[in-house]
């Protein structure tokens, strides 16, 4: 499948640090947005290939969307010099007729991923399509796929030390993001050694 991506944004304001936040658990299929939402967002501008991807116009896209929580939101404002905390990728996820747009919010203390969206165009404006706020958690485009990433704390995990990290990928099928495969990586007590891999798909 041809895809075309380009080149991932990552605005440098924030801070470096920690880790991760803290999550108990594994995200659910439901909160991973297994499915199209309606939100009809802002006029689509087509995106071009060789552009560099536009954290303005994603910044505008996430705060406008009422799909998107109100604490992710609220971690959405400069850290420093006006730089807002996201990674913004264009490229072709659904096949629609401008590339999607892959947006993920960071913290601006430790950089972690507090929510992930996808917009797709259609009908001349973007709409969300995909939607992951289970932090940390992270979404990216490899081969076509949706990719999410997410790493896991149990109750008395240190920060530098997820108990497992679980990766889904998504493909587009019939107006939606559907689970191909799913990875989940344990390891163990230390956060080292122990580690052992499970798929499927």
């Amino acid at each position: 499948m041809a895809v075309v991506v380009a080149l991932t944004l990552f605005v440098s304001g924030c801070g470096t640090g920690g880790t991760g936040a803290r999550d108990e658990g594994p995200a659910h299929d439901d909160a991973m947005g297994g499915r199209a939402v309606s939100s009809s967002l802002a006029p689509a501008a087509s995106p071009s290939p060789s552009a560099a991807p536009d954290p303005t116009e994603a910044v505008r896209l996430v705060k406008a969307d009422p799909e998107v929580s109100t604490e992710v939101k609220r971690e959405l404002k400069p850290c420093v010099s006006d730089g807002y905390p996201v990674d913004v990728t264009y490229g072709d996820l659904t096949g629609g007729p401008a590339d999607d747009i892959v947006v993920n919010v960071l913290s601006c203390g430790d950089q972690v991923g507090v929510g992930s969206y996808v917009y797709r165009e259609q009908g001349g404006a973007y709409h969300n399509v995909f939607k992951a706020e289970e932090p940390p958690v992270y979404a990216e485009i490899d081969r076509g796929y949706l990719v999410v990433t997410q790493q896991v704390y149990a109750k008395d995990d240190a920060l530098s030390n997820p108990s497992s990290e679980n990766v889904v990928s998504y493909l587009w099928t019939s107006g939606r993001f559907v689970v191909e495969d799913r990875t989940r990586t344990d390891y163990g007590n230390l956060g080292g050694g122990d580690e052992s891999a499970a798929s499927d798909g």
